[in-house]
């Protein structure tokens, strides 16, 4: 087609599974790099599911997607993540019933430290690296550490679920469209310990706080609901997020090919130089600008009240906690 730019390469793991299974045929109809840039999907699964990738391969065939230009199908990273220029990494080990976060932590260290190595040594010299099987902050830091030869801003995390989650809450209290919501960011790590922060959100161009006048129900039941709401899908459908899960990992990529103003801040989670005077050296979820090339910066005119504040130090502690347990695998 006239006009077309060159084709961008996107690795995805974990792709048989739920979230893949809704995320690729978006990816593949242009939905992060734009309707005139064409893709290429490089694929990995585990050996085991090598059989139903072939499945997906098949149907993502069948969709005949006119920006869709190859696909290939590996239990290889260092094959799949061959001159990727985005590489979102969505497979991890589940949590199994009974099992602490600091075993699905130490479980899933060595996966991305392999996955960190084959980033450093076989994506493309620009690659953007975006982290969505949990705990994403602390596999972020673990993949980053892993990768010496890409900068450490190439690699983010995902809380733009979060985000949304808190923009429709917001929204349904208000009786109002979750449209007429911004500068509602999350602060911290993607986990129950997390900010959604109503403190700084708009609605309507107006306070939150004035809008919605019930500060009882933003400091309790709001925040539990976003804090809580992976549990409450999972009571209900059975099952983890997908779908929403897979369209905020296409916002949040789409987020960093686009540009994205200090009015309305993406929700990313960014290895921390200790912006708002909050710990270093953790990936740390923060309201952020982006320029449309794959870079974000920090958002400096956030108002943090004593509050927001104590919110925030509950979830940044937690992801110190979690740096500590994978020191081991960050030294390597």
């Amino acid at each position: 087609m006239p006009g077309m730019t060159q084709v961008k390469r996107v690795a995805v793991t974990g792709a048989a599974g739920q979230i893949g299974y809704s995320l690729l045929p978006r990816i593949a109809n242009g939905d992060i790099f734009g309707k005139d840039t064409p893709v290429a999907l490089q694929l990995l699964e585990i050996t085991p599911a090598l059989g139903a990738l072939r499945g997906v391969c098949m149907e993502l065939e069948d969709g005949a997607f006119p920006l869709l230009r190859d696909i290939q199908a590996s239990d290889d990273p260092n094959v799949a993540f061959r001159d990727a220029d985005l590489v979102l990494l969505v497979g991890s080990k589940p949590r199994g019933k009974g099992m602490e976060r600091k075993d699905l932590i130490l479980d899933n260290g060595p996966i991305f430290t392999g996955q960190g190595r084959a980033i450093n040594d076989h994506a493309s010299s620009d690659v953007r690296v975006v982290v969505v099987g949990n705990p994403c902050n602390t596999n972020c830091l673990i993949a980053m550490h892993a990768a010496p030869d890409v900068p450490n801003d190439r690699f983010t995390a995902m809380t733009r679920l979060d985000q949304n989650r808190a923009k429709a809450q917001l929204a349904l209290k208000a009786g109002v469209h979750w449209n007429e919501v911004t500068r509602c960011a999350i602060w911290g790590n993607h986990s129950n310990t997390q900010f959604p922060d109503w403190t700084n959100a708009m609605i309507g161009g107006r306070p939150a706080l004035e809008v919605i006048g019930d500060r009882t129900w933003l400091e309790g039941e709001f925040v539990r609901t976003v804090q809580e709401r992976g549990k409450a899908i999972i009571d209900a459908r059975g099952l983890s997020s997908a779908m929403s899960a897979a369209n905020a990992a296409i916002e949040h990529a789409a987020s960093l090919f686009s540009v994205t103003t200090a009015d309305d801040p993406a929700s990313i989670c960014v290895f921390s130089g200790g912006a708002y005077d909050l710990p270093r050296d953790i990936v740390c979820s923060f309201p952020c600008t982006t320029d449309g090339r794959g870079n974000w910066q920090i958002v400096e005119d956030f108002v943090l009240d004593d509050y927001a504040r104590a919110q925030i130090a509950k979830s940044t502690g937690e992801l110190q906690q979690e740096r500590e347990m994978v020191q081991h695998l960050l030294n390597a």
